[in-house]
């Protein structure tokens, strides 16, 4: 089977199976989407999700969190993984959006990896999910199901590397969406030590039965 011919399948499936689909992160803002993001680094949505309701009622925009004290905000996300990392880098964002661009959440991509704790995976989900835009952010699930669904080479070994390979194939309109349905493949049905092939509409498709 060609690669071409392998994309349009499996993209084929998702655009049926699951044509509507966003983030699992709950938010109320592009601020509040930012903040969960950064939270999520090497931490489950499912915990980011039990912390940031208190964290949002305290801090609900830049301007509120850039006037709190690291030790703070401590406190609200002490149960992610790296709060001390996270509580420095989020009051240290807040400040600098709420000084230069008024509290707002910037599209452009330059601006976004400027700020402290976003890097390219947290850049690309901001500019898909809040912004529309065709950036496909690479997880450790996107990372797995890629080429467990032969979608990239072997030789892609780093998220830059599936990244330009996935969205090489996939058409730009799919690109927003192509991020959480191979998360989520990921996450309910190819995981990481036992994928439950049993239940996996596309497992002929797998790269085990190339």
């Amino acid at each position: 089977m060609k690669k071409k011919e392998r994309y349009d399948k499996i993209l084929g499936h998702f655009r049926e199976k699951m044509p509507v689909v966003t983030t699992e992160l709950d938010f109320g803002s592009t601020f509040q989407l930012l903040v969960a993001v950064v939270l999520s680094a090497q931490c489950t949505d499912k915990r980011i999700n039990q912390v940031t309701p208190n964290l949002f009622a305290h801090y609900p925009d830049a301007k509120s969190m850039a006037k709190a004290d690291e030790e703070d905000v401590f406190e609200w996300i002490r149960s992610v993984s790296y709060p001390n990392a996270k509580a420095k880098h989020l009051v240290e964002l807040a400040r600098i959006l709420a000084e230069k661009y008024d509290g707002e959440v910037p599209s452009n991509y330059d601006d976004l990896l400027s700020l402290p704790g976003v890097g390219r995976k947290t850049a690309n989900v901001i500019q898909s999910v809040a912004f529309g835009k065709a950036t496909l952010a690479v997880d450790t699930h996107v990372f797995r199901v890629a080429h467990r669904l032969g979608l990239v080479n072997k030789s892609d070994n780093t998220p830059y590397k599936v990244e330009m390979a996935l969205t090489k194939y996939i058409p730009d309109e799919d690109i927003p969406n192509a991020h959480h349905w191979l998360l989520l493949h990921g996450r309910y049905v190819c995981t990481a030590r036992k994928p439950h092939c049993e239940k996996c509409e596309i497992e002929a498709l797998c790269a085990k039965n190339l």
